[in-house]
C-alpha cells in the first residue's frame, strides 16, 4: 500500500489502469482497488460472467463483487456514505468507491475518492493519467454525491474484516440488494426483481430504516415506469420526500408523464431535474424539447433540443435534430 501524506493532504496511491480494461462485469474501479489490494485479475472467470451481458452497455457492479469475493482474497461494504466517513476511510488507508453524476449521454459514473486535500478542501479521486489525480471542492463534491444518496462501495482484503466489526453502514443489507436486483432487471427478469424489492420494503421487516433507502425505491419505481404503472410516482415521491436531490428520481418522473401526455407535470420534472444538475444528462434536454412542442412552446423547444445537442454533440439523431431547427 502506497500512500502520500502531509499535513494538508492524505493520499493513497492507487495502480494505473488503462481505461480499455474496463468490463461489463468487472468495472474498472473494482480492477483497480483489487490490483491494489495485490490479488491478480481472474481473467477466466470474468470472461465467463460476461457472455451473457453481450448486448448490454453497461457495468454490473454485483458481478464484479462476487468475483472479488469468491476469486480473490477481498470483502466489500455496499452503504450509504457521508464526507466525514469518506475522510476516516482514506485516513485508514481504504480508498472508496463513489457514484456520480455523469455527463453526456451517461447519466452516473463510478470513480474511487482516493485522498483528500484539508487546506484547499479537495476531494481527490482516481484518474486513468500517470501522476494525475482528480481534486474536486469537497461543496461541489458532496453536492455532486448526493444526487445519487452517497452511494459508496468499500473493497478490502478478507483479513482486515475486524477493523470494520464494531461499526455501523447505513442501508448495506438493502444498498447489496439494490445492486443484486439491478442484475435481476437487467437480465430482463422483470417480476423477480419487483419480488425482491417489494421484499425489503415490506413494512414488517425488522430493520425500518431499509425501508427508506431511496436507491431501493428509486429502482422499484423505475422497473414499474417501464411497465407504465402508475404506481412508480408515489415511490419517485417518496424518494424525493426522503432526498430532495435525488436527480433520477425527478427524470423518471418527466419520463412517465412524457409517456403518458401530460406534458405540463412532465416539463415540471425535467425541469427540477435540469434545475439540479444542468449538465448531467444530456438526452433530458431533448425530452423537455419534446414536451415543450406538445405545449406549443417552439422557441423554448428550439433551445431545448440545441442545448441536447451541445451535451451530446455526436447524437445519434444529430441530423434530425439540425434539420428541425433549420427548418
Amino acid at each position: 500500500m502506497q500512500r502520500d501524506k502531509n499535513d494538508n493532504m492524505d493520499q493513497i496511491i492507487l495502480p494505473l489502469v488503462n481505461k480499455n480494461e474496463e468490463n461489463v462485469v468487472f468495472p474498472l474501479v473494482i480492477n483497480v482497488l483489487s490490483r491494489f489490494w495485490g490479488e491478480e485479475i481472474p481473467l477466466d472467470e470474468i470472461e465467463k460472467r460476461s457472455l451473457q451481458y453481450k448486448n448490454f452497455r453497461g457495468t454490473v457492479f454485483i458481478e464484479g463483487l462476487e468475483i472479488i469475493e469468491k476469486k480473490l482474497n477481498l470483502s466489500s461494504i455496499v452503504y450509504r456514505g457521508s464526507l466525514g466517513d469518506l475522510k476516516k476511510r482514506v485516513t485508514q488507508g481504504f480508498p472508496v468507491i463513489v457514484v456520480l453524476p455523469g455527463i453526456g449521454e451517461t447519466v452516473q459514473f463510478a470513480t474511487i475518492a482516493c485522498g483528500y486535500d484539508a487546506n484547499e478542501n479537495r476531494v481527490l479521486t482516481y484518474v486513468t493519467e500517470p501522476d494525475s489525480y482528480g481534486a474536486i471542492p469537497e461543496d461541489k463534491f458532496e453536492d455532486d454525491w448526493s444526487q445519487d444518496d452517497y452511494f459508496s462501495i468499500l473493497i478490502f482484503p478478507k483479513d482486515m474484516i475486524d477493523i470494520f466489526k464494531n461499526e455501523q453502514f447505513k442501508f448495506e443489507k438493502s444498498n447489496r440488494i439494490y445492486l443484486e436486483t439491478e442484475r435481476l432487471k437487467i437480465q430482463g427478469k422483470l417480476q423477480e426483481s419487483i419480488d425482491l424489492l417489494n421484499l425489503i420494503l415490506n413494512t414488517n421487516s425488522p430493520n425500518k430504516e431499509e425501508n427508506e433507502n431511496p436507491q431501493i425505491l428509486c429502482l422499484l419505481a423505475g422497473i414499474l415506469n417501464e411497465l407504465n404503472d402508475e404506481k412508480c410516482v408515489s415511490l419517485y415521491k417518496r424518494v424525493l420526500d426522503i432526498n430532495p436531490k435525488f436527480y433520477l428520481a425527478y427524470r423518471g418522473l418527466g419520463n412517465f408523464y412524457l409517456k403518458n401526455k401530460n406534458y405540463p407535470l412532465a416539463r415540471e420534472y425535467y425541469s427540477k431535474a435540469i434545475e439540479i444538475n444542468p449538465i448531467r444528462f444530456g438526452p433530458i434536454y431533448k425530452n423537455l424539447g419534446v414536451v415543450l412542442l406538445n405545449l406549443g412552446i417552439d422557441e423554448d423547444a428550439r433551445d431545448s433540443f440545441r442545448e441536447y445537442l451541445k451535451h451530446v454533440p455526436d447524437a445519434a439523431d444529430k441530423e434530425n435534430i439540425l434539420q428541425f431547427l433549420n427548418s
